[in-house]
């Protein structure tokens, strides 16, 4: 697997894949102009993010640079492929590999553009396709090719399976002979990944926990691209690489969008520990609600798929990504699933070191093994309190009296038994005060958002949105009504525990 590059062709140009003619590089005085803007970067990015509006005039600040050096950079970027030109090659590849393709095909489907399609009638649990790691790119391929070296000596990809994912990628579209020249050849052109949001887009985002989340990885990606278009220029044995002379900002965030909404952990070879991995085909499923199907067979050395329910014929074959929130999905995906049955929300909850009761009630929380400050999550559905936040609410709103006489001697697993059980009530003068700040921050956090959760639904049902704004407009219609319904569950509990309360008096 992953036959060494260094001796293959590299494409040079900006023309069709597989051209090595024509190849037109930087001159010296645009390089040095791209070098001083990186410079710029590294120093802009080292700066630590604050939280609030500072840090969205830092992303801006940050993206102007950028957006000057992709300017300087039009001329060397890759030209996207054509994808569905492609494809009946990509098909043939994988055959000539031992590839078995009956059960599937690749469609087209509307609102999730390419899928996986069942050629034949699949039912629950049945094997439909297994992936040898031999067509697999992983983190162990990229060190059989000429970056190697770099991976041995730099410690950022020691430590980064991902980033050197990245790079592995973006070689091999640069190497005209590449291995995985089909696989290549079938990626998206682009994605909806927060790389390819707009100040604009972020700014939908106002009020939700996902703006900052989106912000920092835009951040994060700029400073890696930085750091290594840096190293590509001055360390010497890099030479050879084909990114010495073509490594643009476009590029990149291209290859690490491709990683981040396409990798996947599978074993090493001898299976001691997980690798990152991208798996042609099987990556092409889209998701949705279920379990994971999707299993690594050590003695076939493959990756093995399973149909989550029946399918029929012409049907898309879905797989279940993970128990993530949309949240998640949006930023490390590019894609809101509006049915998530997994679907929470980050809340940043603490306690202050002014109360004076702080060190009794953080000692408590540590006893749970959480912490005193951290994000908590409000979750979709019926029940949108889970036991973690439920402790925590209860032990902020303990009296003195309350954690010396019945926690101050209980061990983790006591606390956890009663502060985690919803049915179990501590007192309710603290269950009132709990349920009744709960309800107070659940609304608060609402009108943090620019609209209602009306107004969402009718920018979705009659406005003409791009892509991206739409996906952010869903985040957020989603997130506040996880708010409204935790709201409205604190006031039905607060309720309850008053008409309990008068009953017995």
């Amino acid at each position: 697997m992953g036959r060494k590059n260094k001796n293959k062709k590299v494409q040079q140009s900006n023309g069709a894949s597989g051209s090595t003619e024509g190849g037109k590089q930087l001159s010296k005085q645009v390089k040095k102009e791209v070098m001083d803007l990186i410079k710029t970067l590294l120093e802009k990015c080292s700066t630590p993010a604050t939280g609030g509006s500072k840090d969205f005039d830092d992303y801006l600040n940050i993206r102007d640079t950028v957006e000057k050096i992709r300017d300087l950079q039009k001329d060397i970027c890759l030209v996207p492929e054509k994808r569905g030109d492609k494809i009946s090659a990509f098909i043939e590849w994988l055959k000539s590999k031992n590839v078995d393709t009956s059960c599937v095909d690749v469609g087209e489907f509307d609102g999730y553009g390419y899928g996986l399609q069942a050629c034949k009638d699949l039912k629950e649990n049945e094997s439909f396709l297994a992936i040898p790691r031999e067509v697999m790119m992983t983190a162990q391929s990229a060190r059989n090719t000429c970056l190697g070296p770099i991976i041995s000596e730099d410690k950022i990809l020691q430590v980064m399976p991902s980033v050197v994912l990245a790079l592995h990628l973006l070689c091999e579209k640069r190497t005209t002979d590449s291995y995985w020249k089909p696989y290549l050849d079938i990626l998206p052109q682009t994605y909806n990944t927060p790389l390819y949001f707009t100040p604009d887009d972020v700014k939908y985002l106002k009020g939700s926990p996902a703006q900052g989340d989106c912000i920092s990885q835009y951040r994060n990606i700029v400073r890696q691209y930085a750091y290594f278009y840096k190293l590509f220029q001055n360390d010497n044995s890099v030479q050879n690489l084909p990114l010495k002379e073509f490594f643009s900002f476009d590029d990149y965030r291209w290859a690490v969008s491709t990683v981040m909404t396409r990798q996947n952990q599978i074993p090493t070879e001898d299976g001691s520990k997980m690798t990152f991995a991208l798996i042609p085909l099987w990556d092409m499923c889209n998701h949705c609600n279920g379990l994971i199907t999707t299993d690594y067979n050590l003695d076939k050395d493959c990756s093995e798929c399973f149909a989550l329910r029946n399918f029929t014929k012409g049907d898309q074959i879905f797989i279940f990504y993970g128990a993530r929130s949309n949240a998640e999905l949006l930023v490390n995906n590019g894609f809101v699933y509006t049915e998530n049955e997994h679907d929470r929300m980050a809340v940043k909850l603490g306690i202050g070191k002014s109360d004076p009761l702080f060190n009794m009630k953080s000692e408590v929380l540590q006893r749970c093994g959480l912490q005193v400050a951290r994000n908590f999550y409000l979750h979709t559905g019926d029940l949108p309190v889970d036991s973690d936040l439920l402790i925590f609410l209860r032990i902020f709103h303990m009296d003195e009296d309350t954690l010396k006489s019945r926690f101050s001697e209980a061990n983790a697993v006591q606390i956890k038994e009663e502060l985690g059980d919803l049915d179990k009530v501590v007192s309710v003068e603290l269950e009132t005060n709990m349920w009744t700040y709960l309800e107070t921050r659940s609304t608060l956090l609402l009108k943090s958002y620019e609209t209602s959760v009306e107004e969402d639904d009718e920018l979705l049902q009659k406005k003409k949105l791009s892509d991206c704004e739409r996906l952010c407009v869903q985040l957020r219609y989603c997130e506040k009504n996880i708010l409204k319904s935790t709201a409205s569950y604190a006031s039905q509990r607060k309720q309850k525990l008053q008409q309990s309360q008068n009953q017995t008096t």
